[in-house]
């Protein structure tokens, strides 16, 4: 599976941003870091417009056909737009600095309210909730950067109209 943009624009893009590659870090590191990336990136796909290009069995959320952004602009049914790739960038950042850390493995049975180690007690906010889709999103990390990159191709949600 490849993951958006290439090894050597994710390099750019992460100096351009400042941040620094751990010593050592090798191509196949980057390459599965951008497929981590975007993986995290296509969990968006459900509330972008359109549907993929290339149907099922297209492997990335985008390209899309009869996509547009937030504005009604029409994105080009063979482009994936700059955003889209600069998100998994970040994301890729994200996961070879701390893989796993966008892909957490809820156990809903085993949450943990009081952690102990040494001197240093933590108590963690918990909710009462059971519904698996509420401690799915609270387990859910949310990246402001991503998804300040990613608003402009969701699609907007309209509250329902009351009928008086």
């Amino acid at each position: 599976m490849a993951g958006y943009g290439t090894n050597d624009g994710f390099t750019a893009y992460a100096t351009e941003a400042g941040y620094v590659f751990p010593d050592g870090t090798t191509e196949a590191q980057k390459d599965a870091a951008r497929q981590r990336g975007s993986l995290a990136v296509d969990r968006y796909e459900p509330k972008f417009s359109g549907r993929r290009t290339d149907g099922y069995a297209q492997e990335r959320a985008f390209p899309r056909t009869g996509a547009a952004t937030y504005y009604g602009e029409a994105i080009p049914s063979t482009e994936v737009p700059a955003a889209i790739i600069n998100a998994s960038y970040e994301a890729a950042f994200l996961e070879l600095t701390n893989p796993g850390s966008l892909s957490p493995v809820v156990t809903g049975s085993q949450t943990v309210k009081r952690e102990k180690i040494g001197q240093l007690e933590v108590e963690y906010s918990t909710s009462s909730s059971t519904d698996i889709d509420d401690v799915v999103a609270l387990a859910t990390p949310v990246v402001t950067t991503i998804e300040g990159l990613l608003w402009p191709f969701l699609t907007p949600v309209w509250p329902g109209a009351l009928v008086v």
